[in-house]
């Protein structure tokens, strides 16, 4: 019976526009990508806070992703958020 690789992946460690590569083939992993040919999304762990978690399967060597980080990406977007709301009130002064 064949292991399978298991990594842990911090979203808040990569650089760039979301896309990083398997750690143990290199195939690129795109957020972007909705037609399943690189990865499957396998199980998503939400909490009251969103989205904790996001287990992935890459497709090319079948290492299992577990995604992580959401919770500080999703602070940082609340943030934009509300800047966006305080500036589009200011505008509408």
């Amino acid at each position: 019976m064949k292991q399978k690789q298991t990594y842990v992946l911090d979203l808040t460690r990569i650089n760039g526009n979301g896309d990083f590569a398997c750690p143990r083939c290199g195939a690129t992993i795109s957020p972007d990508d909705c037609t399943e040919e690189t990865y499957s999304v396998t199980e998503a762990k939400v909490s009251s806070q969103g989205l904790e978690e996001l287990v992935i399967c890459c497709n090319k060597c079948t290492s299992h992703l577990h995604l992580t980080g959401f919770s500080l990406l999703q602070n940082l977007c609340g943030a934009d958020e509300e800047k966006d709301k305080e500036s589009d009130y200011i505008t509408h002064l």
